[in-house]
């Protein structure tokens, strides 16, 4: 977590512990590793996600695919195994596309606030709603890990920077949308599926993160529920 610089001087107030205002960023990298041999524990559902016979026994084809989706996600170590987190990514993407174009279909975002931002931290989904007409999304989001989730309840967007720079990590935050102390919506240049997870920030693509910006506007209500696997 980290401070907001803000061309200057931030005037903030913020009721409750007295802390710097943080940024949420978070990133992880996959480290380098050679393919395994060995089967993992998720072998068969692995290779059907990934399209590849599914006979539940690693070859060097399957290790070949399973690496390759594990360093564009940045799960480490990516060496190919079809373990828990591998796993956990792509059901977590199985879920979000069977959820389709109707996000808010249990009616947990509010629908009597006009035009509002949803965030469903069970899902990893965010969208942007007007009473119960769906804007804009859904679209995959990454957000808080262990110990930085981010924070839920009703909150409103209250500062923006679209070319923001966290203090802390000194990395950019496109697009930053900041609605709860330090945390904001903001693109990212790694996959939001990268587990596993920001320091508490709403990370999205670069496409929705500018999307984001043109709809929303300082006063905007967002909406955070739900609770992150493993957090």
């Amino acid at each position: 977590m980290g401070d907001i610089r803000r061309r200057g001087v931030v005037a903030l107030g913020i009721t409750g512990l007295v802390v710097p205002l943080t940024m949420a960023v978070g990133g992880t990298s996959a480290q380098a590793a050679s393919c395994t041999t060995q089967t993992g524990a998720y072998q068969k559902q692995v290779e059907k996600f990934l399209g590849r016979p599914v006979d539940g026994r690693q070859s060097a084809a399957d290790c070949k695919a399973i690496k390759a989706f594990q360093t564009k996600h940045s799960i480490s170590p990516n060496a190919g195994l079809a373990g828990p987190v591998t796993w956990g990514v792509m059901d977590l993407m199985n879920r979000q596309k069977a959820i389709g174009n109707k996000p808010n279909k249990a009616g947990k975002c509010p629908t009597n606030k006009g035009r509002i931002a949803c965030v469903d931290l069970t899902n990893q989904l965010s969208w942007i709603q007007d009473g119960s007409r769906l804007v804009y999304g859904p679209v995959a989001v990454r957000t808080g890990r262990k110990g930085h989730a981010t924070r839920t309840g009703l909150k409103k967007v209250y500062w923006r920077d679209i070319d923001h720079v966290s203090n802390l990590y000194n990395v950019p935050m496109p697009y930053s949308q900041f609605f709860d102390g330090g945390q904001a919506f903001h693109s990212v240049g790694i996959s939001v599926w990268a587990p596993p997870g920001s320091h508490g920030c709403v990370n999205m693509t670069k496409t929705a993160a500018a999307k984001y910006w043109s709809l929303l506007r300082n006063g905007d209500e967002v909406y955070v529920y739900g609770r992150k696997s493993g957090t």
